[in-house]
């Protein structure tokens, strides 16, 4: 099966790569701008995300693999790769695996190391959502629902990005949650030792999130030795989103 993708613009082949629980979608607005940049963008949807199939398997390594099957298929012999959080990880195993399928990568605020389980209240918050139909006649009945266990209006709505309109008119999360709750300690998992991607490489680091530090930078160079690290201002985790102006001028300028 080939990941579902929405493609925008003309030109070399630019592949984005959504975070934990999120979409394709998510990257729309940045898209048309690199769209309008002279690119062909493709917003993909991993599995067991957004519109794409829904699988029990779910690791890094078979991420990967289904990115150069969607490459394959729609004849992308070489990429630049831009992914951010869980994506940015994918993006590095596929840079290690398939180097000559990618002439620069993007990674944004996630580094090669492993990262301990911390979406345990987000999942927990999303199997209540989805167990109480009550909650599900309207959106904004989810989102007053959703509040008990995630009080952050941000997180919220874009969790709640995830729901749509089944055919019995009832709202339904597009993720697959029972395996991305099961499967929760695979989006650590840190990149092998002794991989290596040579090519030019471009870590974006929010300034206010904690996901890579000062102290990553050596960890980092092993692996990618000829990157570089940026800092995206008065941004957290989801610094394309936070600031999008100072992404997209710093994607522009290593592009």
């Amino acid at each position: 099966m080939i990941l579902h993708s929405n493609i925008m613009g003309k030109g070399q082949p630019f592949v984005i790569l959504h975070g934990f629980i999120g979409m394709g979608d998510n990257w729309k607005t940045l898209a048309g701008q690199f769209a309008e940049d002279g690119y062909e963008v493709h917003l993909v949807d991993q599995r067991n995300h957004g519109r794409s199939f829904h699988d029990e398997h779910f690791t890094y390594e078979i991420m990967a693999n289904d990115l150069k099957e969607y490459c394959d298929a729609k004849g992308l012999d070489k990429i630049i790769l831009l992914g951010h959080s869980m994506g940015g990880k994918t993006a590095m195993w596929f840079a290690v695996n398939y180097p000559e399928r990618v002439s620069k990568l993007l990674v944004a605020d996630i580094g090669p190391k492993y990262y301990p389980p911390h979406h345990q209240d987000i999942l927990n918050g999303l199997k209540k959502l989805a167990a109480n139909e009550e909650a599900l006649t309207s959106r904004g009945n989810a989102d007053e629902y959703l509040e008990k266990f995630i009080p952050d209006w941000g997180t919220r709505q874009f969790l709640l990005k995830n729901l749509y309109w089944n055919k019995e008119k009832k709202l339904q999360l597009r993720i697959n949650l029972p395996v991305l709750a099961e499967k929760m300690e695979e989006i650590g998992e840190a990149l092998p030792q002794g991989a290596v991607y040579e090519g030019k490489t471009l870590f974006l680091s929010g300034e206010k999130s904690d996901y890579i530090k000062a102290s990553d930078k050596d960890d980092i160079l092993k692996y990618f030795p000829n990157c570089e690290i940026v800092i995206i201002s008065n941004a957290g985790h989801w610094l394309h989103a936070e600031n999008p102006e100072d992404f997209h001028a710093k994607v522009t300028k290593f592009l």
